[in-house]
C-alpha cells in the first residue's frame, strides 16, 4: 500500500518531466501580435528633411496617409506645422488619430509594432535583431551628431588636425565595414534600420565632410535604396523639387586625409 502511494505521489512530477522533454511545435513558433487598426494618419512634412523617412515607410507598407506641406516653401510648410504642434514645431509631425507625434524613429517604431508586426524588422530571437536595433539608433545617436559637430566646428574655425577621438570618418567607416559583410543594416533583409540610415548617410555625403569615393559599399547601398519602388514614390510625392535649401558643402580640404 505504501508503495502504491509513493508511486501515485510521483506521477505529477513524472508527467511534468515528460511534458518538458516532449517536442511542442507551439513553443517553437514565433508569436506575432495581431496588427491593430490604423488610425487616420497625417504627415506634416518639410521637403528633403527627416519626415521623408515616415513617407517612405508608409509607401513600403502600402498604408494610406495624408501628406501636408507647401510645395517649394520650407517657411510656409513650417508655419503649417506650428498650427498643429506649436510646442515643438518639427518635421515630421504626425497626426495619429487624436494624438500629435514627432521624432521619425519613434513614429516608425510605433507604426511597425502596432500596425505591421513582423514587417521591416527582424524576428526578436534572430541573430540580426540586436544589430538592427543598433543601426536603427546609430543614425541619430552616433552618426549625425558626430557629423554635425565636425561640420559646425570646421565652419567656426577649421581644425589644424583631426580629433584623436571618434570623428566623422570613423562613424562612416564603421558603416562601410558593416556593409562590406552585410547587404543591409538590418542584416540579411531590408528593414526600418535602412530607412533610418539612408537619410543620415545621404546627408553626410551632401556635407562633403568625408570623401565619398572611399566608401564604395556605402555608395552601392545608397544606390540600391534609391532604386526601391517605394523610395521612388516617396521622392515623387515628398521631394518634387529636390532638397530645398541643401546644406553648404565643406571645401575638399576640410575632408580628412587618407590614413
Amino acid at each position: 500500500m505504501k508503495m502504491l502511494l509513493a508511486v501515485a505521489a510521483m506521477l505529477p512530477t513524472l508527467a511534468g518531466c515528460a511534458s518538458m522533454s516532449a517536442p511542442d511545435a507551439r513553443m517553437d513558433m514565433p508569436v506575432l501580435q495581431a496588427a491593430s487598426p490604423m488610425p487616420p494618419i497625417t504627415i506634416y512634412h518639410l521637403e528633403g528633411r527627416r519626415s521623408e523617412r515616415v513617407v517612405w515607410l508608409m509607401e513600403e507598407l502600402a498604408f494610406p496617409y495624408e501628406l501636408k506641406f507647401v510645395n517649394n516653401s520650407l517657411g510656409a510648410s513650417l508655419a503649417e506645422i506650428r498650427k498643429v504642434n506649436p510646442g515643438m514645431p518639427t518635421a515630421p509631425t504626425l497626426i495619429y488619430g487624436d494624438q500629435v507625434l514627432m521624432e521619425s524613429g519613434a513614429i516608425i517604431d510605433v507604426i511597425l509594432r502596432r500596425h505591421a508586426p513582423g514587417k521591416l524588422m527582424p524576428a526578436l530571437d534572430s541573430k540580426d535583431y540586436p544589430w538592427h536595433q543598433i543601426w536603427y539608433q546609430y543614425a541619430e545617436g552616433s552618426l549625425l551628431p558626430r557629423v554635425g559637430t565636425d561640420y559646425n566646428v570646421w565652419q567656426i574655425k577649421p581644425p589644424e588636425r583631426r580629433s584623436p577621438l571618434v570623428d566623422s570618418e570613423n562613424v562612416i567607416r564603421f558603416a562601410e565595414d558593416w556593409l562590406a559583410k552585410n547587404p543591409y543594416f538590418g542584416g540579411a533583409e531590408f528593414t526600418s534600420a535602412d530607412i533610418m540610415m539612408e537619410f543620415a548617410l545621404r546627408y553626410t555625403l551632401l556635407l562633403n565632410i568625408v570623401d565619398s569615393e572611399r566608401y564604395p559599399k556605402t555608395l552601392d547601398w545608397l544606390q540600391r535604396m534609391h532604386a526601391r519602388p517605394a523610395y521612388k514614390r516617396m521622392v515623387a510625392t515628398a521631394r518634387p523639387n529636390g532638397m530645398l535649401n541643401p546644406p553648404v558643402p565643406l571645401p575638399d580640404e576640410a575632408r580628412p586625409p587618407p590614413r
